[in-house]
């Protein structure tokens, strides 16, 4: 079959051939079952000019609903400032890849330095390291950093108030690497304190995961948590949203020994699932046992500040045995693009859109009651932007569903039969009235 994309000539594939022995292409494939194997060309459509290709893109965008986001369950639409994508598309920054060789990368490692500095004052810990890929597996990889400190004891406590996504990848994780898990049913819409200590008695748990604000948008209240987890030898791991931490209490002061998250809250763009950023930040007893790598600042022979990669206990750079994980990359540009978002949000910005979007889901919440739609399942429970109600007059899906044809993504059901609602600073008065017209009307 002729491959016109494929620039080896003939004579360049028979040198291959015979250099693996084969009479044919074909032959490569021998071990393949004939019926998996294509017996014609695909059919596709005939060479467009650039134009046409444009065009045709274009049509197929256009068929992408275009809905105004009423939900998180953490993923976040906050607003990004137009300098931050331009700075990130700058080839210096876009076509970097891994900064092994300090003295040709002291760019990339400047950028992850800050980075590491800015998540370091959110969280209030002491070190954190050059991220990791999302907050589902920067929540697996503190559970396997808990039972790796932990002497003999193979069991985390996980908090039921935590987001699904996060409860499954942990759960996926811990599977494989021989870790039990303890599911913590959350009480009155928070982690259960009472039932956490009770675990704990067992005396044979490594940690315990709990989040900073949970999947009903409850700013949770961890008072006497660190102190009941660190008397039983366990150590504290606090889920956050990192935009969240500008104006709730640190992970840090909560008493916390790891504190992780997801960081597309600051400026990531929503994207049909991605790219996310994990991030991860420790007291520095436990530098050491965590996992991807740290960048350091130093000084070079002529007194310059300089920065170089200070730690990195990974498989790909130690014996295998010896390795905190098998995390063998980052998200070193979203760590870029939410670093160039902290700088120039800065703390007061920060706390304006908590403050922004705070009013807007009191407001929602608020006619949403009133419309005698809803019930409140956790009356007086502390919120940001974020909040469930329960539906009395239809189910959670078809609330869902009737909201999604009306332009709106709104009512996501949670597995109580509740729907979680979302304000942030994007979203205008009149787009909020709107959806509230859009409930009445069912």
């Amino acid at each position: 079959m002729a491959h016109p994309t494929i620039p080896h000539t003939p004579s360049d594939v028979k040198a291959m051939l015979d250099r693996v022995g084969a009479e044919s292409p074909e032959q490569l494939y021998a071990d393949v079952p004939g019926e998996f194997l294509l017996k014609e060309a695909p059919a596709l459509p005939q060479a467009l000019s650039e134009t046409e290709i444009r065009e045709f893109f274009a049509r197929l965008e256009e068929k992408n609903p275009r809905l105004k986001t009423f939900v998180g369950a953490g993923a976040y639409d906050h607003y990004t400032p137009a300098v931050v994508p331009y700075l990130c598309q700058r080839s210096e920054f876009l076509t970097a890849y891994t900064p092994y060789q300090c003295e040709i990368s002291q760019g990339t490692l400047r950028y992850i330095f800050e980075y590491q500095s800015l998540i370091c004052n959110l969280t209030g810990m002491d070190v954190s390291n050059a991220s990791l890929y999302d907050g589902p597996t920067a929540a697996a990889e503190a559970v396997m950093m808990a039972v790796s400190c932990a002497k003999k004891k193979d069991k985390v406590l996980v908090s039921g108030s935590l987001l699904p996504q996060v409860r499954e990848v942990v759960e996926t994780y811990a599977r494989f690497h021989g870790v039990k898990l303890e599911s913590i049913a959350p009480e009155d819409g928070q982690s259960s304190l009472k039932a956490i200590k009770a675990a704990l008695e067992a005396g044979d748990v490594a940690g315990v995961l709990v989040p900073s604000v949970n999947r009903f948008g409850i700013v949770e209240d961890l008072e006497g948590f660190a102190d009941a987890v660190h008397a039983a030898g366990a150590l504290l791991i606090c889920y956050c949203d990192p935009s969240a931490l500008a104006v709730v209490k640190t992970p840090a002061a909560w008493g916390a020994d790891i504190a992780i998250g997801e960081a597309q809250s600051l400026g990531l763009p929503l994207s049909y699932g991605g790219p996310y950023l994990g991030f991860m930040a420790v007291r520095k007893d436990y530098m050491r046992k965590m996992p991807g790598r740290i960048v350091g600042q130093t000084a070079d022979k002529e007194g310059r500040r300089a920065f170089v990669l200070t730690l990195q206990a990974r498989e790909q750079h130690i014996r295998r045995e010896k390795a905190t994980s098998n995390i063998c990359s980052n998200e070193s540009l979203m760590a870029l693009w939410a670093t160039i978002y902290l700088s120039l949000m800065g703390p007061d910005g920060l706390k304006e859109v908590n403050a922004i979007s705070s009013d807007g889901a009191h407001y929602l919440q608020e006619k949403l009651l009133e419309s005698g739609a809803f019930r409140n399942p956790f009356p007086g429970r502390p919120f940001i932007k974020e909040f469930v109600l329960e539906p009395v007059k239809e189910s959670a899906e078809k609330l869902h569903s009737r909201l999604c044809k009306a332009g709106f993504l709104a009512a996501l059901p949670t597995e109580e039969g509740f729907v979680s609602f979302c304000v942030t600073e994007k979203r205008s008065l009149e787009e909020v009235d709107s959806l509230i017209k859009a409930v009445k009307e069912g």
